[in-house]
């Protein structure tokens, strides 16, 4: 056998054993495209329940002060320091119902719950003409959407 013919024989294993491990490198680099997209649309899920979230939140919310607003709304004021502070069930809170530690009522509204509590009076709230007492509620609102919680609260000053 002549030189030539062992060289061209030669290169002919070579040229396969470069060309797998070209294959296997390409296989590699695929994984990790897939792998990034399938972390890359998990994230996007996320941030669209959490968006689902806060936009029921809010949506709760809105019932909750428009329940307030009404003429024939009355609540008793909170009774210490526990049942006027906000409620600390909103962070595990899954249905509408009596809160006995904060002593808040539930209500459901969409995808999400709402609790008012009535935190007293104040003369110097904003938005209130002079020598008004105004009655303040705080109106907390839950918001869920999948794993995804949101609390929104606000301040109703009713006078």
């Amino acid at each position: 056998m002549s030189r030539t013919a062992m060289i061209v024989r030669n290169q002919r294993g070579m040229a396969l054993l470069v060309s797998l491990v070209f294959l296997l490198l390409l296989t590699l680099i695929g994984l990790s495209s897939m792998q990034s997209a399938t972390l890359q649309e998990k994230m996007a899920g996320s941030v669209a329940l959490r968006n689902q979230s806060f936009q029921n939140a809010e949506a709760a919310l809105r019932v909750g002060e428009s329940a307030v607003q009404r003429d024939s709304y009355a609540l008793p004021v909170c009774s210490g320091i526990v049942q006027c502070a906000p409620p600390s069930e909103s962070a595990s809170i899954t249905g509408a119902g009596f809160s006995t530690t904060s002593g808040v009522i539930w209500i459901a509204s969409g995808n999400g719950f709402y609790g008012v509590q009535n935190i007293g009076v104040s003369r110097d709230a904003v938005n209130v003409p002079i020598n008004t007492q105004a009655t303040l509620y705080r109106v907390t609102a839950v918001g869920l959407a999948g794993h995804s919680r949101s609390v929104v609260e606000s301040i109703y000053a009713k006078y």
